[in-house]
């Protein structure tokens, strides 16, 4: 469930980066980027994949890689390729990938302890 936005940066092979405003959304697995954003950074599909939304509808989506970066850090992450009227989600692989974890007490980003196993 989406609770707060945050404010970040996605860069794709063009090199130039976009600024975005991300809801935070602990429901979401991926990261969406809306058509405008990721066509405007370069990104291309690299494959397709099925995926069901919260109303139980099922849809198919292009997906590629973004670099990200927020104020807590930066990494490589895999990134839905939406549609025009998709909004920019932060899912949960690009947190873990960050090493965050969302605290909905403070609605606030917060790190994650690590294991290696």
């Amino acid at each position: 469930m989406g609770i707060t936005y945050i404010q970040g940066q996605v860069k794709g092979p063009r090199g130039k980066p976009a600024d975005v405003k991300f809801l935070i959304d602990s429901g979401a697995t991926y990261t969406v980027l809306p058509q405008t954003i990721w066509k405007a950074i370069g990104l291309k599909p690299k494959r397709k994949m099925s995926f069901t939304l919260a109303d139980g509808t099922p849809v198919n989506r292009s997906v590629s890689e973004a670099y990200l970066k927020l104020s807590q850090g930066k990494a490589h992450t895999p990134v839905i390729l939406g549609e025009e009227s998709d909004q920019a989600l932060l899912g949960v692989v690009t947190l873990k990938i960050l090493g965050l974890v969302f605290n909905p007490f403070d609605r606030t980003l917060q790190p994650m302890r690590m294991s290696l196993c």
